[in-house]
């Protein structure tokens, strides 16, 4: 839960260094390419480690959600659904995904599970209000 009102957080994620700001500092990844924010056809290629990730947003709805869904990467299959509900004066937000890993993937969990806490530490402290 966020301590700050479904707007905020929203607005947070629609920055345009929203992805910069969410992306831990490891694994190493490196932007090559975004456009179009987080509305629909919008289009993001990133550098992870060795492997080129490329994702395209296939649904919005302001303060509410939106989703992204890999093209070309890690996963066999990969769709992100990025959802906000106002509880009150504070955010519910929470990332479902649905993916299918490779074979040898047991790494690939841990590391997911890591990056996500790493985001919501950031959207805390970007949105809350102290």
């Amino acid at each position: 839960m966020i301590d700050a009102p479904v707007e905020r957080v929203f607005a947070f994620h629609e920055r345009p260094d929203a992805l910069e700001l969410l992306t831990p500092p490891f694994p190493p990844v490196r932007i090559l390419y975004k456009s179009g924010g987080i509305h629909v056809g919008a289009r993001v290629v990133l550098r992870i480690g060795f492997t080129k990730w490329v994702a395209l947003h296939t649904a919005y709805e302001k303060n509410r959600l939106f989703v992204d869904q890999q093209v070309e990467g890690l996963f066999k299959s990969w769709v992100h659904r990025h959802e906000f509900v106002a509880v009150g004066s504070k955010t519910q937000l929470t990332d479902n995904i649905e993916f299918e890993l490779p074979p040898v993937s047991w790494a690939a969990k841990f590391a997911l599970a890591q990056v996500f806490r790493y985001r919501h530490r950031v959207t805390r402290r970007y949105c809350e209000t102290k």
